[in-house]
C-alpha cells in the first residue's frame, strides 16, 4: 500500500535533478491513490499532504522518525477533500516540525528547487510545493505559520494560498505554533487553489481556533489601492529587486494605485515570532516529546524549539502586548489601501549556502512573511516572473482577515497577466475561471457591463451588493457602436451591434450569483436590458443591450472606445 522513501540525499547537489533529489519531496507515497468518492467538486484531481497532517492508518512523522505515530483518523481537512472527490497520493517532506522556511531541515533529505536543484525549494512545506511544481499532483496541502505556505510557492513558480486563520480546520494537524497556524493550499493556478479552498473551508467546533468568518466581500473591483513597503531589502539581489519593480508596474496596469506604507510595525511584528517569548508556543506544541527526546531533533530545529523553555508566562504576556501594539500601528495603513503587495521572498539561496548559515539566511527568506499570521491577515502568493538566471520570482498579496475571495480574484488576474507557464512544466495557463465560495460553484452567471455599472461608477453597487465579483476587464468584438443615451440619470450608454463600421468597446465581466439575477434585472430601466454580447475572444456572454429606437437621437461616442473614456473626455482640462 505504501512506499516509504528515505533517500540518501547528497548535501551538495549539482544542477541536475537526480531521482534521489526528486524522491526527497516525499516521505511516503501510496502505491495506489486513496479515493473515497468518484464524484464531487474535486473529482479527477489528485493531491498530497505535508507530513504534519494526519492521514488515517499512515504515519505522521513531522520529519522526525523518533516522533512518528500511526494516525487513527484523517485530519478534518483531508476528510473534506476526500469527500469532495479528490484522490490522495501520499505525504510530503518538510522542515522538521514545520520549523524553517528553506526545505533543508529534514533527515529525509533537502528538497530541491524545481527549477535548479542547487537551490532551496523554500519550506517548511518544501515537498508539498515541489510535487505541485513538477506536476506529480494537481494540488497539495501545506501549513503556514511564518510563511511556509508562501515562500515555497514563490520559489517554485506556483500559487500558495494562505487562508484567513480558522477558515480551514486544523484538527488533525500537528501545530508548529497553534494560535497562528493555517493549513495552506498549493496549486499551479489560482482557480484550482480557490476550488480546493471552497471545498475544504468551514467551521469546525472541535478545532479550538476554528471560527466563522464573513467572506461576503468578493472583489476590490477594477480600481484598487495597493500598499508598497517604504523599505524593501533584497539582500543585494538586483534581479529580485528588478522583478519586484516590474510587479508594481504590472499591478498598476491592472487598475491599481500604489501607496507607500510604513513597513516598520510589520517588521517589528515579524521579529517577535522567533525573538521573543512567542517562540515558547513552538516548544509547547511538542513539549512531552521534546523533553524526553531532545537529542532526536536536528539542528537548528532543536535550538530554536529549545529556546522556548527559557521564557516565563509573564514574558509571554509582555510579548503578546507588544504584538498588539504593533498591530495597532499597522492597522493605520488599511485606511489608505485595499491590499498590500510584497515580494514573496527577497532572494534565492543555494542549498550549500543555506546549510552553512541556516539561521540568518532562513530569516532573510521570511522578511516579508512572518508578520502575516501574527497580525491576522490573509494572503496569496502568485508567480510574477522568471528572472534572467532562470529562477522564479513571486509576489504576495496580503489582505485583512476575511478578504480571501478578493485576494484570489486579484491574484488570478495578476497571474494570468504575467503570461507565465504552470510550475516547472512549461504548460500554458488555462483560461481564467470564475471563482466562488462554498455553495456558489456552478451557480453563477457571467454578466458584461458597459456603462454605469462599471467599477467605480454610480451603479456598481447594484452588482457588489448582490455578491457579484469582477472576473475580467476586456472588450467586445469589433462590431458594436456605443451611444450616450439622452436624459438618463445617472448617465448611461446604449450598445448596438452593427453589421459594419463597428469597434471594440471596453466592458467588464462580473460573475453574478444566479439567485440574485432576478433582483438585478428588475433594477434595469428601459430601454436597456440583458441579452447576448460577443466578446473580443469570440465568446458570448449575457450583457447589456439597448432597444434600437432609443439610439436614433443618441450621441455616438464609439470613438472613445468605452464609457469611462467618454466621461473622462467631458471633464474640463486644466493648464499649468
Amino acid at each position: 500500500m505504501v512506499q516509504h522513501i528515505h533517500p540518501d540525499t547528497p548535501s551538495q547537489p549539482g544542477a541536475d535533478l537526480s531521482q534521489a533529489l526528486a524522491d526527497s519531496a516525499w516521505i511516503l507515497r501510496l502505491e495506489s491513490p486513496l479515493v473515497t468518492r468518484q464524484e464531487g467538486p474535486l473529482a479527477g484531481l489528485c493531491f498530497a499532504v505535508k507530513d504534519n497532517i494526519d492521514v488515517a492508518k499512515l504515519e505522521t512523522t513531522a520529519a522526525c522518525p523518533a516522533f512518528a505515530f500511526t494516525a487513527g483518523a484523517h485530519a478534518h481537512v483531508v476528510q473534506k477533500l476526500l469527500d469532495a472527490g479528490a484522490a490522495l497520493q501520499g505525504k510530503t517532506n518538510l522542515d522538521q516540525f514545520a520549523c524553517g522556511l528553506n526545505g533543508t531541515r529534514s533527515p529525509y533529505g533537502a528538497v530541491p528547487n524545481a527549477f535548479d536543484a542547487a537551490y532551496v525549494s523554500g519550506g517548511s512545506s518544501a515537498g508539498s510545493a515541489y510535487v505541485v511544481a513538477t506536476g506529480q499532483v494537481d494540488f497539495s496541502l501545506g501549513t503556514d505559520t511564518a510563511g511556509s505556505g508562501r515562500v515555497p510557492a514563490g520559489l517554485n513558480n506556483i500559487v500558495g494560498l494562505k487562508p484567513s486563520k480558522g477558515l480551514l480546520s486544523a484538527r488533525g494537524v500537528l501545530p508548529a505554533a497553534q494560535s497562528v497556524d493555517c493549513v495552506s493550499i498549493f496549486a499551479r493556478t489560482v482557480a484550482v487553489a480557490a476550488k480546493v479552498l471552497a471545498a475544504s473551508m468551514g467551521y469546525d467546533p472541535l478545532d479550538p481556533y476554528s471560527r466563522q468568518l464573513d467572506l461576503s466581500q468578493q472583489s476590490w473591483g477594477a480600481s484598487f489601492r495597493f500598499g508598497v513597503p517604504d523599505v524593501l531589502p533584497f539582500f543585494d539581489d538586483a534581479q529580485a529587486q528588478a522583478a519586484f519593480a516590474e510587479a508594481v508596474e504590472r499591478l498598476r496596469a491592472l487598475g491599481g494605485v500604489p501607496v507607500p506604507i510604513d513597513y516598520t510595525p510589520l517588521a517589528q511584528s515579524a521579529a517577535l515570532l522567533y525573538e521573543s517569548a512567542l517562540v515558547a508556543e513552538r516548544y509547547a506544541a511538542i513539549r512531552p516529546f521534546f523533553d524526553a527526546h531532545e537529542d532526536q531533533l536536528i539542528e537548528p530545529v532543536r535550538a530554536i524549539i529549545g529556546k522556548g523553555r527559557q521564557y516565563s508566562a509573564a514574558d509571554l504576556f509582555e510579548a503578546q502586548t507588544q504584538l498588539r501594539a504593533y498591530g495597532q500601528q499597522a492597522a493605520k495603513m488599511w485606511h489608505d489601501i485595499d491590499v498590500l503587495l510584497v515580494p514573496t521572498a527577497p532572494t534565492h539561496y543555494t542549498i550549500t549556502d543555506m546549510q552553512a548559515d541556516p539561521v540568518t539566511l532562513n530569516r532573510n527568506l521570511g522578511a516579508y512573511t512572518n508578520f502575516v499570521n501574527l497580525l491576522d491577515y490573509a494572503a496569496i502568493s502568485v508567480p510574477s516572473s522568471i528572472r534572467p538566471d532562470g529562477l522564479p520570482f513571486g509576489i504576495t498579496l496580503v489582505g485583512l482577515c476575511g478578504s480571501d475571495w478578493p485576494l484570489a480574484e486579484l491574484g488570478q488576474r495578476y497571474h494570468h497577466a504575467t503570461g507565465l507557464s504552470q510550475g516547472a512544466l512549461g504548460l500554458a495557463l488555462p483560461d481564467m475561471q470564475a471563482l466562488g465560495g462554498a455553495g456558489q460553484q456552478g451557480q453563477t452567471l457571467p454578466v458584461a457591463v458597459v456603462g454605469a455599472h462599471l467599477s467605480g461608477m454610480p451603479l456598481n453597487s447594484q452588482l457588489t451588493e448582490r455578491g457579484a465579483r469582477l472576473i475580467q476587464s476586456t472588450h467586445t468584438a469589433d462590431c458594436y457602436r456605443l451611444y450616450a443615451l439622452p436624459g438618463t440619470t445617472p448617465p448611461k450608454p446604449g450598445l448596438r451591434r452593427v453589421a459594419g463600421q463597428g469597434a471594440a468597446i471596453a466592458v467588464e465581466v462580473w460573475n453574478m450569483p444566479l439567485q440574485q439575477l432576478g433582483g438585478f434585472l428588475a433594477l434595469i430601466p428601459p430601454p436597456l436590458g440583458l441579452g447576448k454580447l460577443e466578446l473580443a475572444d469570440g465568446s458570448w456572454v449575457t450583457g447589456f443591450i439597448c432597444e434600437g429606437h432609443a439610439l436614433d437621437d443618441a450621441l455616438d461616442v464609439t470613438g472613445h472606445g468605452g464609457w469611462r473614456a467618454y466621461l473622462a473626455s467631458l471633464k474640463p482640462t486644466t493648464t499649468a
